[in-house]
Protein backbone atom coordinates (compact mmCIF):
# COMPACT_ATOMS: atom_id res chain seq x y z
CA UNK A 1 0.00 0.00 0.00
CA UNK A 2 3.13 2.50 0.69
CA UNK A 3 4.51 1.61 -2.25
CA UNK A 4 1.59 2.19 -4.45
CA UNK A 5 0.67 5.34 -2.64
CA UNK A 6 4.16 6.77 -3.18
CA UNK A 7 3.81 6.03 -7.23
CA UNK A 8 0.47 7.33 -6.72
CA UNK A 9 1.56 10.71 -5.29
CA UNK A 10 4.22 11.46 -8.18
CA UNK A 11 2.24 10.02 -10.79
CA UNK A 12 -0.46 12.63 -9.84
CA UNK A 13 2.37 15.55 -9.17
CA UNK A 14 2.94 14.59 -13.13
CA UNK A 15 -0.46 15.40 -13.98
CA UNK A 16 -0.75 18.13 -12.32
CA UNK A 17 2.57 19.67 -13.38
CA UNK A 18 0.96 19.31 -17.30
CA UNK A 19 -2.04 21.01 -16.95
CA UNK A 20 0.36 24.61 -17.43
CA UNK A 21 -0.96 27.94 -16.11
CA UNK A 22 -1.01 31.09 -18.65
CA UNK A 23 1.24 32.89 -16.87
CA UNK A 24 3.98 30.04 -16.85
CA UNK A 25 3.22 29.11 -20.28
CA UNK A 26 3.80 33.12 -21.23
CA UNK A 27 7.33 32.34 -21.88
CA UNK A 28 6.93 30.19 -25.17
CA UNK A 29 5.55 33.23 -27.01
CA UNK A 30 7.89 36.09 -26.67
CA UNK A 31 8.05 39.83 -28.61
CA UNK A 32 11.07 41.16 -30.01
CA UNK A 33 11.26 43.74 -26.74
CA UNK A 34 11.07 40.67 -24.82
CA UNK A 35 13.97 38.43 -26.08
CA UNK A 36 16.06 41.78 -25.78
CA UNK A 37 15.16 41.28 -22.33
CA UNK A 38 15.78 37.88 -22.11
CA UNK A 39 19.27 38.59 -24.01
CA UNK A 40 20.20 41.00 -21.67
CA UNK A 41 19.47 38.92 -18.31
CA UNK A 42 22.15 35.98 -20.04
CA UNK A 43 24.57 38.75 -20.87
CA UNK A 44 24.00 39.92 -16.82
CA UNK A 45 25.29 36.38 -15.71
CA UNK A 46 27.97 36.37 -17.89
CA UNK A 47 29.10 40.02 -17.04
CA UNK A 48 28.92 41.07 -20.42
CA UNK A 49 29.31 45.11 -19.74
CA UNK A 50 29.54 45.83 -23.41
CA UNK A 51 26.49 43.73 -24.91
CA UNK A 52 24.34 45.16 -22.02
CA UNK A 53 25.26 48.84 -23.04
CA UNK A 54 24.65 47.62 -27.00
CA UNK A 55 21.46 46.38 -25.97
CA UNK A 56 19.65 48.69 -22.89
CA UNK A 57 18.45 51.34 -25.95
CA UNK A 58 16.35 48.38 -27.18
CA UNK A 59 14.78 48.02 -23.75
CA UNK A 60 13.32 51.46 -23.66
CA UNK A 61 9.84 51.75 -23.12
CA UNK A 62 9.58 47.80 -21.91
CA UNK A 63 7.72 47.33 -18.53
CA UNK A 64 11.05 45.95 -17.48
CA UNK A 65 12.70 48.58 -18.74
CA UNK A 66 14.01 49.39 -14.93
CA UNK A 67 15.25 45.70 -14.75
CA UNK A 68 17.71 46.44 -18.12
CA UNK A 69 19.12 49.65 -16.96
CA UNK A 70 19.65 47.68 -13.78
CA UNK A 71 21.47 45.03 -15.07
CA UNK A 72 23.35 47.37 -17.55
CA UNK A 73 24.73 50.02 -14.75
CA UNK A 74 25.37 47.08 -12.21
CA UNK A 75 27.74 45.24 -14.84
CA UNK A 76 29.97 48.47 -14.79
CA UNK A 77 29.38 50.06 -11.43
CA UNK A 78 32.45 50.02 -10.70
CA UNK A 79 33.62 52.18 -13.03
CA UNK A 80 30.72 54.15 -13.45
CA UNK A 81 30.54 57.78 -12.78
CA UNK A 82 28.84 59.72 -9.80
CA UNK A 83 26.54 61.38 -12.17
CA UNK A 84 25.52 57.79 -13.82
CA UNK A 85 24.61 56.29 -10.95
CA UNK A 86 22.69 59.41 -9.31
CA UNK A 87 21.10 59.95 -12.84
CA UNK A 88 19.92 56.05 -12.60
CA UNK A 89 18.80 56.65 -8.90
CA UNK A 90 16.81 59.78 -10.23
CA UNK A 91 15.02 57.97 -13.45
CA UNK A 92 13.77 55.08 -11.82
CA UNK A 93 12.88 56.30 -8.15
CA UNK A 94 10.88 54.31 -5.91
CA UNK A 95 11.26 51.31 -8.09
CA UNK A 96 12.78 47.95 -6.38
CA UNK A 97 16.00 48.58 -8.69
CA UNK A 98 16.47 52.26 -7.64
CA UNK A 99 16.65 50.50 -3.90
CA UNK A 100 18.77 47.34 -5.24
CA UNK A 101 21.36 49.70 -7.28
CA UNK A 102 21.84 51.73 -3.82
CA UNK A 103 22.00 48.46 -2.17
CA UNK A 104 24.98 47.86 -4.20
CA UNK A 105 26.58 51.02 -4.81
CA UNK A 106 26.02 51.75 -0.66
CA UNK A 107 28.65 48.49 -0.38
CA UNK A 108 31.04 49.83 -2.99
CA UNK A 109 31.63 53.35 -0.53
CA UNK A 110 32.13 51.06 2.29
CA UNK A 111 34.77 48.75 0.63
CA UNK A 112 36.70 51.88 -0.34
CA UNK A 113 36.22 53.56 2.62
CA UNK A 114 34.27 56.88 0.58
CA UNK A 115 32.63 57.48 4.09
CA UNK A 116 31.39 60.96 2.87
CA UNK A 117 29.34 59.45 0.17
CA UNK A 118 28.63 56.83 2.07
CA UNK A 119 26.69 59.30 4.85
CA UNK A 120 25.03 61.03 2.24
CA UNK A 121 23.34 57.83 0.29
CA UNK A 122 22.69 55.56 3.66
CA UNK A 123 19.52 57.44 4.52
CA UNK A 124 17.88 56.92 1.38
CA UNK A 125 17.93 53.31 1.84
CA UNK A 126 14.66 51.41 1.83
CA UNK A 127 15.42 47.86 2.31
CA UNK A 128 17.44 48.24 5.42
CA UNK A 129 17.69 44.39 4.81
CA UNK A 130 21.66 43.74 4.60
CA UNK A 131 23.88 43.45 7.03
CA UNK A 132 26.82 44.57 5.57
CA UNK A 133 25.72 47.95 4.78
CA UNK A 134 24.54 47.96 8.69
CA UNK A 135 28.57 47.10 9.42
CA UNK A 136 29.60 49.28 7.34
CA UNK A 137 27.24 51.97 8.94
CA UNK A 138 28.49 50.81 12.16
CA UNK A 139 32.44 50.98 11.07
CA UNK A 140 31.65 54.69 9.75
CA UNK A 141 30.07 55.76 13.18
CA UNK A 142 33.14 54.16 15.31
CA UNK A 143 35.73 55.46 12.79
CA UNK A 144 34.36 59.06 12.83
CA UNK A 145 33.23 59.56 16.77
CA UNK A 146 34.51 55.98 18.24
CA UNK A 147 31.15 55.40 18.77
CA UNK A 148 30.93 51.99 21.43
CA UNK A 149 28.35 49.57 19.19
CA UNK A 150 29.90 46.47 19.96
CA UNK A 151 26.80 44.62 20.91
CA UNK A 152 24.90 45.52 17.20
CA UNK A 153 27.66 44.84 15.80
CA UNK A 154 28.15 41.14 17.20
CA UNK A 155 24.45 40.71 16.48
CA UNK A 156 24.85 41.29 13.03
CA UNK A 157 28.40 39.46 12.33
CA UNK A 158 27.63 36.29 14.50
CA UNK A 159 24.40 35.99 12.39
CA UNK A 160 26.71 36.79 8.94
CA UNK A 161 26.32 33.14 6.85
CA UNK A 162 29.42 34.47 4.79
CA UNK A 163 32.24 36.05 4.99
CA UNK A 164 32.05 39.76 4.52
CA UNK A 165 33.91 42.77 4.70
CA UNK A 166 31.37 45.09 6.37
CA UNK A 167 30.75 43.24 9.57
CA UNK A 168 34.60 41.90 9.44
CA UNK A 169 35.86 45.41 9.64
CA UNK A 170 33.13 46.71 12.06
CA UNK A 171 34.85 43.92 14.71
CA UNK A 172 37.98 44.38 13.71
CA UNK A 173 37.62 48.53 14.84
CA UNK A 174 35.81 47.38 18.24
CA UNK A 175 38.63 44.67 18.78
CA UNK A 176 40.97 47.57 18.25
CA UNK A 177 39.72 49.47 20.89
CA UNK A 178 38.73 46.77 23.22
CA UNK A 179 35.59 47.31 22.68
CA UNK A 180 34.94 43.48 21.22
CA UNK A 181 37.44 40.72 23.03
CA UNK A 182 39.80 37.88 22.55
CA UNK A 183 36.54 35.44 23.18
CA UNK A 184 34.31 37.18 21.14
CA UNK A 185 36.49 36.70 18.58
CA UNK A 186 36.85 33.05 18.85
CA UNK A 187 33.37 32.88 19.41
CA UNK A 188 32.43 33.54 15.57
CA UNK A 189 35.22 31.51 14.33
CA UNK A 190 32.89 28.50 16.03
CA UNK A 191 30.23 29.65 14.62
CA UNK A 192 31.80 30.06 11.08
CA UNK A 193 33.10 26.21 11.15
CA UNK A 194 29.34 24.83 12.45
CA UNK A 195 28.68 26.61 9.69
CA UNK A 196 30.96 25.41 7.31
CA UNK A 197 31.96 28.68 6.72
CA UNK A 198 35.71 28.52 6.04
CA UNK A 199 36.37 31.51 5.02
CA UNK A 200 35.20 33.32 7.32
CA UNK A 201 36.64 30.88 9.48
CA UNK A 202 40.16 31.76 8.68
CA UNK A 203 39.96 35.16 8.51
CA UNK A 204 38.36 35.76 12.09
CA UNK A 205 41.20 33.13 13.65
CA UNK A 206 43.51 35.61 11.80
CA UNK A 207 41.79 38.55 13.73
CA UNK A 208 42.28 36.64 17.00
CA UNK A 209 45.75 35.33 16.09
CA UNK A 210 47.07 35.65 12.63
CA UNK A 211 50.09 33.25 14.03
CA UNK A 212 47.68 30.26 13.78
CA UNK A 213 46.54 29.66 10.01
CA UNK A 214 49.22 26.73 10.06
CA UNK A 215 47.43 25.25 12.89
CA UNK A 216 43.73 25.93 11.74
CA UNK A 217 44.74 24.02 8.68
CA UNK A 218 45.95 21.02 10.64
CA UNK A 219 42.48 21.13 12.38
CA UNK A 220 40.69 21.47 9.24
CA UNK A 221 42.43 18.47 7.90
CA UNK A 222 43.31 15.79 11.16
CA UNK A 223 41.38 17.42 13.48
CA UNK A 224 41.56 13.80 15.51
CA UNK A 225 45.28 14.09 14.92
CA UNK A 226 45.48 17.92 16.50
CA UNK A 227 43.96 16.62 19.43
CA UNK A 228 45.52 13.31 19.98
CA UNK A 229 49.22 14.64 19.41
CA UNK A 230 49.56 18.33 20.43
CA UNK A 231 49.92 18.84 23.89
CA UNK A 232 47.32 20.26 26.11
CA UNK A 233 48.49 23.98 26.75
CA UNK A 234 46.78 27.01 29.08
CA UNK A 235 47.71 29.16 26.27
CA UNK A 236 44.16 30.58 25.12
CA UNK A 237 45.02 29.90 21.24
CA UNK A 238 45.72 26.25 22.02
CA UNK A 239 42.91 25.76 23.72
CA UNK A 240 40.58 27.48 21.17
CA UNK A 241 41.74 25.31 18.38
CA UNK A 242 41.30 22.49 20.14
CA UNK A 243 37.92 23.46 20.58
CA UNK A 244 37.86 23.47 17.06
CA UNK A 245 39.38 20.22 16.37
CA UNK A 246 36.45 18.96 18.48
CA UNK A 247 34.48 20.87 16.24
CA UNK A 248 34.90 19.21 13.28
CA UNK A 249 35.68 16.00 14.55
CA UNK A 250 32.50 15.86 15.87
CA UNK A 251 30.75 16.27 12.29
CA UNK A 252 32.04 12.55 11.56
CA UNK A 253 32.92 11.19 14.73
CA UNK A 254 31.24 12.13 17.72
CA UNK A 255 32.21 9.29 19.91
CA UNK A 256 35.85 9.84 19.38
CA UNK A 257 35.66 13.74 19.69
CA UNK A 258 33.87 12.86 23.01
CA UNK A 259 36.70 9.96 24.22
CA UNK A 260 39.98 12.83 23.51
CA UNK A 261 37.84 15.67 25.04
CA UNK A 262 37.10 13.53 28.23
CA UNK A 263 40.95 12.28 28.07
CA UNK A 264 43.08 14.99 27.17
CA UNK A 265 41.41 18.63 26.75
CA UNK A 266 38.42 18.90 29.13
CA UNK A 267 41.02 20.13 32.86
CA UNK A 268 42.29 22.68 30.42
CA UNK A 269 39.50 24.75 29.05
CA UNK A 270 37.24 27.26 30.47
CA UNK A 271 33.59 26.89 31.06
CA UNK A 272 32.62 28.66 27.85
CA UNK A 273 35.05 26.27 25.78
CA UNK A 274 33.83 23.08 27.91
CA UNK A 275 30.38 23.84 27.02
CA UNK A 276 31.15 24.56 23.35
CA UNK A 277 32.72 21.54 23.00
CA UNK A 278 30.30 19.27 24.57
CA UNK A 279 27.38 21.27 22.97
CA UNK A 280 28.78 20.46 19.35
CA UNK A 281 29.68 17.01 20.52
CA UNK A 282 25.71 16.29 21.80
CA UNK A 283 24.35 18.14 18.65
CA UNK A 284 26.03 15.50 16.32
CA UNK A 285 24.95 12.86 18.64
CA UNK A 286 21.30 14.17 18.17
CA UNK A 287 21.15 14.77 14.81
CA UNK A 288 22.00 10.93 14.77
CA UNK A 289 19.44 10.01 17.52
CA UNK A 290 21.91 8.41 19.62
CA UNK A 291 20.75 7.92 23.21
CA UNK A 292 23.97 8.97 24.25
CA UNK A 293 23.25 12.25 23.13
CA UNK A 294 21.66 14.22 26.32
CA UNK A 295 24.46 12.66 28.49
CA UNK A 296 27.04 14.28 26.46
CA UNK A 297 25.20 17.84 26.78
CA UNK A 298 25.31 17.15 30.79
CA UNK A 299 28.45 17.47 31.29
CA UNK A 300 28.52 20.76 30.53
CA UNK A 301 26.17 23.88 31.90
CA UNK A 302 23.26 24.66 29.57
CA UNK A 303 23.26 28.56 30.77
CA UNK A 304 27.07 28.65 28.91
CA UNK A 305 25.67 26.73 25.73
CA UNK A 306 24.74 28.17 22.29
CA UNK A 307 21.76 28.84 21.35
CA UNK A 308 22.45 26.24 18.87
CA UNK A 309 23.06 23.51 21.13
CA UNK A 310 20.49 24.18 23.21
CA UNK A 311 18.14 23.55 20.79
CA UNK A 312 19.14 19.96 19.96
CA UNK A 313 19.83 19.64 24.02
CA UNK A 314 16.13 20.70 24.57
CA UNK A 315 15.31 17.78 21.84
CA UNK A 316 17.17 15.14 23.32
CA UNK A 317 16.00 15.69 26.41
CA UNK A 318 12.30 15.41 24.76
CA UNK A 319 13.37 12.21 23.40
CA UNK A 320 14.61 10.85 26.41
CA UNK A 321 11.82 11.86 28.17
CA UNK A 322 13.27 14.20 30.76
CA UNK A 323 11.11 17.14 31.54
CA UNK A 324 13.45 19.12 33.92
CA UNK A 325 16.32 18.57 31.60
CA UNK A 326 14.04 20.02 28.86
CA UNK A 327 12.74 23.24 31.01
CA UNK A 328 16.77 23.93 32.20
CA UNK A 329 17.35 23.89 28.22
CA UNK A 330 14.61 26.43 27.18
CA UNK A 331 15.21 28.23 30.08
CA UNK A 332 19.11 28.90 28.89
CA UNK A 333 17.64 30.02 25.53
CA UNK A 334 18.11 33.13 24.06
CA UNK A 335 14.89 35.73 24.77
CA UNK A 336 14.40 35.14 20.60
CA UNK A 337 14.48 31.47 20.26
CA UNK A 338 12.82 30.39 23.53
CA UNK A 339 9.62 32.78 22.32
CA UNK A 340 9.75 30.48 18.90
CA UNK A 341 6.28 28.85 19.23
CA UNK A 342 8.40 25.50 19.25
CA UNK A 343 9.77 26.87 22.16
CA UNK A 344 6.74 28.15 24.30
CA UNK A 345 4.94 24.96 23.59
CA UNK A 346 7.42 22.62 25.13
CA UNK A 347 8.21 24.67 28.09
CA UNK A 348 3.97 24.80 28.49
CA UNK A 349 3.92 20.90 28.80
CA UNK A 350 7.06 20.65 30.63
CA UNK A 351 5.63 22.79 33.16
CA UNK A 352 2.48 20.94 33.43
CA UNK A 353 4.69 17.96 34.50
CA UNK A 354 5.62 19.53 37.71
CA UNK A 355 4.19 17.68 40.61
CA UNK A 356 2.44 19.39 43.41
CA UNK A 357 2.94 23.09 42.23
CA UNK A 358 -0.18 24.96 41.21
CA UNK A 359 2.02 27.98 40.20
CA UNK A 360 3.99 25.99 37.32
CA UNK A 361 0.56 24.81 36.11
CA UNK A 362 -0.98 28.32 36.25
CA UNK A 363 2.01 29.24 33.89
CA UNK A 364 2.03 26.36 31.79
CA UNK A 365 -1.70 27.37 31.03
CA UNK A 366 -1.10 31.07 30.56
CA UNK A 367 1.76 29.99 28.12
CA UNK A 368 -0.75 27.81 25.98
CA UNK A 369 -2.91 30.89 26.39
CA UNK A 370 -1.10 33.00 24.40
CA UNK A 371 0.18 31.00 21.38
CA UNK A 372 -3.00 28.55 21.03
CA UNK A 373 -4.76 29.01 17.64
CA UNK A 374 -4.48 28.07 13.95
CA UNK A 375 -1.37 30.37 12.46
CA UNK A 376 0.86 27.34 13.00
CA UNK A 377 1.56 23.80 14.05
CA UNK A 378 2.68 23.84 17.73
CA UNK A 379 -0.55 26.59 17.74
CA UNK A 380 -2.78 24.01 17.02
CA UNK A 381 -1.28 21.91 19.52
CA UNK A 382 -1.16 24.42 22.28
CA UNK A 383 -5.33 24.94 21.10
CA UNK A 384 -6.18 21.19 21.45
CA UNK A 385 -4.21 20.78 25.00
CA UNK A 386 -6.21 23.48 26.51
CA UNK A 387 -9.27 21.40 25.12
CA UNK A 388 -10.34 23.87 23.05
CA UNK A 389 -11.80 22.92 19.18
CA UNK A 390 -10.27 23.40 16.33
CA UNK A 391 -12.06 25.32 13.51
CA UNK A 392 -11.25 27.24 10.13
CA UNK A 393 -10.83 31.04 11.06
CA UNK A 394 -13.77 33.57 9.97
CA UNK A 395 -12.76 34.36 6.44
CA UNK A 396 -11.67 38.13 5.88
CA UNK A 397 -14.21 40.45 4.15
CA UNK A 398 -14.23 40.54 0.41
CA UNK A 399 -12.16 42.79 -0.86
CA UNK A 400 -13.48 46.03 -2.54
CA UNK A 401 -12.85 46.88 -6.33
CA UNK A 402 -11.27 49.60 -5.13
CA UNK A 403 -8.58 47.25 -2.91
CA UNK A 404 -8.23 45.10 -6.02
CA UNK A 405 -7.01 48.09 -8.37
CA UNK A 406 -4.89 49.34 -6.36
CA UNK A 407 -2.78 46.27 -6.02
CA UNK A 408 -3.39 45.30 -10.14
CA UNK A 409 -2.31 49.06 -10.80
CA UNK A 410 0.90 48.82 -8.40
CA UNK A 411 3.86 48.89 -10.72
CA UNK A 412 6.02 46.48 -8.56
CA UNK A 413 3.68 43.98 -8.59
CA UNK A 414 3.25 44.14 -12.29
CA UNK A 415 6.93 44.46 -13.00
CA UNK A 416 6.99 41.24 -10.38
CA UNK A 417 4.22 39.66 -12.37
CA UNK A 418 5.14 40.33 -16.20
CA UNK A 419 9.43 39.24 -15.24
CA UNK A 420 7.85 35.91 -13.98
CA UNK A 421 5.51 35.68 -16.86
CA UNK A 422 8.84 36.00 -18.82
CA UNK A 423 10.48 33.10 -17.14
CA UNK A 424 12.30 35.80 -14.99
CA UNK A 425 11.31 33.94 -11.44
CA UNK A 426 14.08 35.53 -9.57
CA UNK A 427 13.91 38.79 -10.45
CA UNK A 428 10.19 38.65 -10.04
CA UNK A 429 10.11 36.94 -6.85
CA UNK A 430 12.77 40.14 -5.58
CA UNK A 431 10.88 42.55 -6.71
CA UNK A 432 7.24 41.48 -5.18
CA UNK A 433 8.92 40.61 -1.93
CA UNK A 434 10.46 44.14 -2.08
CA UNK A 435 7.46 45.70 -3.09
CA UNK A 436 4.65 43.87 -0.44
CA UNK A 437 7.44 44.08 2.46
CA UNK A 438 10.17 46.45 2.10
CA UNK A 439 8.81 49.27 -0.27
CA UNK A 440 7.00 51.39 2.91
CA UNK A 441 8.36 50.90 6.64
CA UNK A 442 5.99 47.97 8.06
CA UNK A 443 5.42 46.57 4.62
CA UNK A 444 1.60 46.38 3.07
CA UNK A 445 -0.72 46.49 5.86
CA UNK A 446 -3.35 43.28 5.96
CA UNK A 447 -5.70 44.47 3.21
CA UNK A 448 -3.39 45.35 0.95
CA UNK A 449 -1.40 41.93 1.49
CA UNK A 450 -4.97 40.20 1.01
CA UNK A 451 -5.65 42.22 -2.44
CA UNK A 452 -1.61 41.51 -3.17
CA UNK A 453 -2.78 37.43 -2.65
CA UNK A 454 -5.79 38.34 -4.76
CA UNK A 455 -3.52 39.01 -7.53
CA UNK A 456 -1.14 36.40 -7.48
CA UNK A 457 -3.61 33.89 -7.22
CA UNK A 458 -5.37 35.08 -10.38
CA UNK A 459 -2.59 35.10 -12.48
CA UNK A 460 -1.99 31.85 -10.82
CA UNK A 461 1.75 32.50 -9.16
CA UNK A 462 0.59 30.05 -6.35
CA UNK A 463 3.97 30.83 -4.22
CA UNK A 464 3.42 34.07 -4.28
CA UNK A 465 -0.08 34.23 -3.53
CA UNK A 466 0.91 31.67 -0.15
CA UNK A 467 3.70 34.07 0.80
CA UNK A 468 1.76 37.08 0.38
CA UNK A 469 -1.28 36.21 2.27
CA UNK A 470 1.02 34.39 5.33
CA UNK A 471 2.41 37.59 5.85
CA UNK A 472 -1.33 39.31 7.35
CA UNK A 473 -0.86 39.62 11.09
CA UNK A 474 -4.91 39.34 12.05
CA UNK A 475 -6.34 37.47 9.39
CA UNK A 476 -6.41 34.75 7.60
CA UNK A 477 -7.92 33.44 4.16
CA UNK A 478 -7.64 30.09 3.93
CA UNK A 479 -8.22 29.81 0.38
CA UNK A 480 -4.88 31.85 -0.39
CA UNK A 481 -2.94 30.14 2.16
CA UNK A 482 -4.08 26.61 1.11
CA UNK A 483 -5.13 27.19 -2.74
CA UNK A 484 -6.50 24.39 -4.87
CA UNK A 485 -5.14 24.87 -8.62
CA UNK A 486 -6.77 22.13 -11.13
CA UNK A 487 -9.10 21.17 -8.50
CA UNK A 488 -11.38 19.08 -10.77
CA UNK A 489 -8.45 16.92 -12.33
CA UNK A 490 -7.08 16.15 -9.25
CA UNK A 491 -10.54 15.55 -7.02
CA UNK A 492 -11.11 13.13 -10.18
CA UNK A 493 -7.59 11.47 -10.38
CA UNK A 494 -7.55 10.84 -6.66
CA UNK A 495 -10.97 9.20 -6.18
CA UNK A 496 -10.25 7.08 -8.66
CA UNK A 497 -7.35 5.23 -7.00
CA UNK A 498 -9.01 5.82 -3.39
CA UNK A 499 -6.35 8.47 -2.17
CA UNK A 500 -7.91 11.85 0.21
CA UNK A 501 -7.30 14.87 -2.44
CA UNK A 502 -6.11 16.92 0.72
CA UNK A 503 -2.84 14.75 0.97
CA UNK A 504 -1.83 15.00 -2.43
CA UNK A 505 -2.34 19.17 -2.08
CA UNK A 506 -0.57 19.41 1.07
CA UNK A 507 2.03 17.53 0.09
CA UNK A 508 2.86 19.48 -3.22
CA UNK A 509 2.11 22.55 -1.78
CA UNK A 510 5.00 21.55 0.76
CA UNK A 511 7.47 20.39 -1.67
CA UNK A 512 6.97 22.95 -4.46
CA UNK A 513 4.53 25.48 -3.66
CA UNK A 514 3.04 24.90 -6.89
CA UNK A 515 5.80 25.91 -8.77
CA UNK A 516 5.86 23.23 -11.56
CA UNK A 517 9.59 23.77 -13.32
CA UNK A 518 10.40 24.65 -9.48
CA UNK A 519 14.65 22.96 -8.32
CA UNK A 520 16.22 22.75 -5.40
CA UNK A 521 19.57 22.96 -4.75
CA UNK A 522 20.41 19.24 -4.47
CA UNK A 523 18.88 18.25 -7.75
CA UNK A 524 15.17 18.15 -6.90
CA UNK A 525 12.95 18.97 -9.61
CA UNK A 526 8.71 19.52 -10.23
CA UNK A 527 5.69 20.05 -8.00
CA UNK A 528 6.76 16.55 -5.83
CA UNK A 529 10.75 17.97 -5.53
CA UNK A 530 11.40 14.62 -7.60
CA UNK A 531 15.35 13.56 -7.20
CA UNK A 532 16.75 12.35 -10.73
CA UNK A 533 17.29 8.74 -9.79
CA UNK A 534 13.69 8.55 -7.94
CA UNK A 535 12.27 9.77 -11.46
CA UNK A 536 14.21 6.88 -12.98
CA UNK A 537 13.19 4.09 -10.36
CA UNK A 538 9.07 5.24 -10.99
CA UNK A 539 9.63 5.58 -14.89
CA UNK A 540 10.67 1.68 -14.09
CA UNK A 541 7.69 1.38 -12.40
CA UNK A 542 4.91 2.69 -14.31
CA UNK A 543 6.30 1.43 -17.84
CA UNK A 544 7.98 4.88 -19.05
CA UNK A 545 10.24 3.57 -21.06
CA UNK A 546 13.59 5.26 -22.73
CA UNK A 547 12.61 8.25 -20.23
CA UNK A 548 15.74 10.66 -19.70
CA UNK A 549 16.01 12.87 -16.40
CA UNK A 550 15.87 15.96 -18.71
CA UNK A 551 11.94 14.81 -19.52
CA UNK A 552 11.83 15.01 -16.03
CA UNK A 553 9.36 18.69 -16.37
CA UNK A 554 8.54 18.13 -19.96
CA UNK A 555 4.65 18.01 -20.20
CA UNK A 556 4.31 15.26 -22.42
CA UNK A 557 6.90 13.17 -19.94
CA UNK A 558 4.32 13.86 -17.00
CA UNK A 559 1.14 13.13 -18.86
CA UNK A 560 2.38 9.27 -19.30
Amino acid sequence: MQFRTILTLISLAAALAAVCTPLQAATSSTSAADDVLLEMNQAYKQNHAKRLTELLPKARGHLLEPWAAYWELRARLDSASADDITGFLQRYQGTYQEDRLRNDWLLLLGQQRDWSRFVQEAPQYRMQDDREVRCYTLAMEHSLAKVDMSHEVKDHWYAQKNAGDGCTLAAQLHLDSQQLTPADIWRKARLSLETRQIKALRETVAMAAPQASDKLASVLSKPEHYLAKTPPSSLRQTQELAVLAVIKLAESDFEAAAQLLEDRWVKQLDMGQRAWAWGAIGKQAARKLDPNALGFFTKASATEMDDSHLVWRARAALRAGQWPRVLSAIAAMSPATAADPTWVYWRARGLLTVPDNPAAQIKARQLLESMAGVRGFYELLAQEELGLPITPPPQPEALTETEKAAAQTNPGLQRALAAIALGLRSEGVREWNYTVHLHTPGGMNDRELLAAADLACLHEVWDRCINTSERTRSVIDLTQRFPMPHHDAVIERSRAIGLDPAYVYGLIRQESRFITDARSGVGASGLMQVMPKTARWTAKKIGLSDFKTSQLNERDTNIA
